[in-house]
C-alpha cells in the first residue's frame, strides 16, 4: 500500500475531528498518534481485537478470527470468538454483522459496520472469467477492475525502477 503523506495528514485530521484518534506523543520528532476506541465505545479488550482484525483484514470467518487476534488477544475457543461477535452485533448502533454463506463455504464472514451496511461483492475466478457483464452494474464493475489494472501496472513498473536502481548498487 503506498500512501503519500499529504493523504495520511487529511486522514489523522478527519480521525481527530471526529475524535476517534489523539497526539500520543510530542516529544519526540515525529508524530505519534493512538487510537480511541476503547474511550469511546467502551469495547473490552476482546472487542478491540475483532474490530481491529475486522478493519484492517475486511469480512473474517471466526476462526480466522481467532487466529489473528491471538497476539492483541488470546480467545480460549470459537464460542469466546462468537460471543464478542454477538457482543459487537447487539450494541446499538450495531457495529459489526454476520453475511450471508457463501456457496461452497462451511462457516459464514462477519464484517465490521464502521464504513455502512455494504458488503463486499465476493466472486470466484470462475465467475469472472466466464461472465458476460449484464448490465450497468457489471460494466461499473469491469471499469473499476480495468482502471485497478491501469494502476497495478503503473506500480509494477515503478517497482521493476527501483529494482533496477537497486541491482545497480552492488554492479
Amino acid at each position: 500500500m503506498t500512501l503519500h503523506e499529504e493523504d495520511v495528514r487529511q486522514a489523522l485530521r478527519s480521525l481527530t475531528d471526529q475524535a476517534l484518534v489523539r497526539s500520543a506523543s510530542s516529544d519526540s520528532r515525529v508524530a505519534k498518534f493512538e487510537h480511541r476506541l476503547n474511550e469511546l465505545y467502551n469495547f473490552h479488550r476482546h472487542e478491540i481485537a475483532v474490530v481491529c482484525v475486522l478493519l484492517l483484514r475486511g469480512p473474517q470467518t471466526p476462526g480466522e478470527l481467532r487466529t489473528r487476534t491471538e497476539r492483541m488477544y488470546a480467545f480460549e475457543d470459537l464460542e469466546a470468538v462468537h460471543s464478542a461477535l454477538y457482543h459487537l452485533m447487539r450494541r446499538e448502533p450495531p457495529l459489526a454483522k454476520v453475511l450471508p454463506r457463501q456457496p461452497g463455504t462451511k462457516e459464514s464472514r462477519y464484517m465490521h459496520l464502521f464504513s455502512g451496511e455494504t458488503a463486499p461483492v465476493v466472486h470466484s475466478d470462475s465467475e469472472l472469467a466466464t461472465e458476460a457483464p449484464r448490465a450497468s452494474g457489471d460494466e461499473q464493475r469491469v471499469a473499476q477492475l480495468e482502471a485497478e489494472i491501469v494502476k497495478l501496472r503503473r506500480d509494477l513498473e515503478t517497482l521493476r525502477e527501483q529494482f533496477a536502481a537497486f541491482q545497480k548498487q552492488f554492479q
